[in-house]
């Protein structure tokens, strides 16, 4: 079982491996149509489609079914001009003149035909269902006819919902789907790859927090950084990467010693010091007032291992009561023990993950976020992504990446994307495929002498691409 959003996400993700969603409703359609013709010896059929494409779906099996002997009326519950893509626009355009086609039909037609295909709202419903679908649905329910659902009954999860005798699932069964309200479940193949569901790609972009339009300075992520002390670069790149992929505001907390330094990187960034040299336990009440300014922290760029800071975090950790995400020298600080209260994301390289957990597979990494009930990012040729319930895989990126701050800028990526609202599943799989695609852009344009802020050049671009070239599927 799927939840919607993940199942525009495959999608998507088919898209992107070189499975167009046309292809998609095309296997979909004639999936549907020989499971149909299973049924019955040819008979009347009405197929009543909407304007998404849950109604392109529709179109299709009309078109194999009519080739297949049976007599069919396709029934638009709208004008075909208002049909709204262009892959359901293609297959309406296809039918042939064989088939009677009805447009702004009335369900009075339900009467004189023996089968009734739904295939009017897809998964992108998020509302009771809008006139004229709203009567179309109750005269359904009321035609006392074999009603065949495509994909989702129409209205399912709200109060007005077709009640059909069969549903025929594409690639997996929605989430809330029963025998109940969906009759009995058919599963059928339409040619997902299974690597968009088990590899992160362009459509888990979906999950990106998009700004509202009366949004103001602020309430788009502010991500509080804990870093620095021995070094000064790395709670930049941080913070860089956390700019550029949305965050309206980045604060570093950082040892005053280098405080000056770091701030004169970008005028971008806040810089509050802390006294010393090096995080120490003196700081962290004062780090606890910083916390409740910001709404994502990251802890651990460039910390140093001094033993009063690895002191300094484990006293602080449980104090941060926002989303978070640990990082290098934040990660040596814990015993793997931890259970964390707060959402929480860890970016282990495979050294660090070896201190927390045992192994480096997908089962070990399975684990290890279920025991600490985080989610982890396992840095390796093929990123693994787990929060102890769910296992992604990430194969973007490239050896060039090898060189020093990419973690850093991951950990910044996955901070912004926690500061804006994203889930730390969600903000693991955007974060690792969207750093990777950042540094196989860097590695075209410059080779093996990338480097880190050669990467954090190329998230936006990336960042725009992605999110341009989604599709919403209903």
């Amino acid at each position: 079982m799927i939840d919607p959003i993940e199942a525009r996400v495959e999608d998507n993700n088919a898209e992107a491996l070189g499975v167009p969603g046309s292809q998609l409703m095309e296997n979909a359609g004639k999936a549907a149509a020989e499971l149909i013709m299973t049924l019955s010896e040819p008979s009347r059929v009405v197929v009543i489609c909407g304007t998404g494409n849950n109604g392109g779906d529709g179109a299709v099996i009309a078109r194999y079914l009519d080739e297949s002997g049976w007599r069919v009326t396709l029934a638009l519950v709208k004008l075909k001009s208002n049909i709204h893509t262009h892959i359901s626009r293609s297959n309406f355009d296809k039918i042939p003149n064989s088939i009677e086609v009805i447009e702004n039909a009335n369900p009075e037609i339900l009467t004189s035909h023996s089968f009734v295909v739904d295939a009017m709202l897809g998964i992108g419903l998020k509302s009771i269902p809008r006139e004229p679908y709203a009567t179309w649905i109750r005269k359904m329910n009321q035609c006392q006819k074999k009603i065949i659902s495509i994909d989702v009954p129409s209205g399912l999860g709200t109060e007005l919902a077709v009640k059909p005798f069969m549903t025929l699932a594409m690639h997996d069964s929605k989430t809330g789907m029963t025998q109940e309200n969906s009759g009995q479940i058919k599963i059928l193949d339409i040619g997902i790859p299974k690597e968009a569901r088990e590899f992160v790609g362009p459509g888990d972009m979906l999950f990106y927090p998009i700004p509202k339009q009366d949004s103001h300075k602020g309430q788009n992520g502010h991500l509080l950084i804990i870093g620095g002390g021995p070094y000064t670069g790395a709670p930049a790149l941080s913070a860089f990467a956390a700019h550029a992929i949305g965050a309206d505001l980045v604060t570093i907390a950082t040892p005053e010693a280098i405080s000056s330094t770091i701030a004169s990187y970008s005028p971008n960034f806040i810089v509050r010091p802390l006294p010393g040299n090096v995080l120490t336990t003196e700081h962290v009440e004062l780090l606890a007032h910083f916390i409740e300014d910001a709404s994502a922290v990251l802890i651990g760029p460039g910390l140093g291992r001094e033993p009063e800071t690895v002191e300094a975090v484990r006293k602080l950790l449980p104090c941060v009561n926002k989303p978070l995400v640990i990082d290098a020298d934040g990660l040596f600080a814990m015993t793997g023990q931890e259970v964390f209260e707060t959402p929480t994301v860890l970016t282990p390289h495979r050294r660090e993950f070896g201190r927390l957990g045992q192994g480096d597979n997908e089962v070990s990494v399975y684990n290890l976020a279920g025991k600490l009930s985080a989610t982890i990012i396992l840095k390796k040729q093929i990123d693994i992504i787990s929060d102890g319930k769910r296992i992604k895989k990430n194969a973007t990126g490239n050896p060039g990446m090898t060189v020093g701050g990419t973690g850093d800028v991951l950990a910044g990526i996955v901070g912004g994307l926690l500061s804006k609202g994203a889930t730390p599943f969600e903000a693991a799989r955007m974060g690792t495929f969207m750093s990777g695609q950042s540094g196989d852009m860097a590695f075209q344009q410059v080779g093996y002498s990338m480097t880190a802020t050669d990467v954090i050049a190329c998230i936006p671009a990336v960042l725009s691409r992605n999110l341009g070239r989604l599709t919403i599927f209903d």
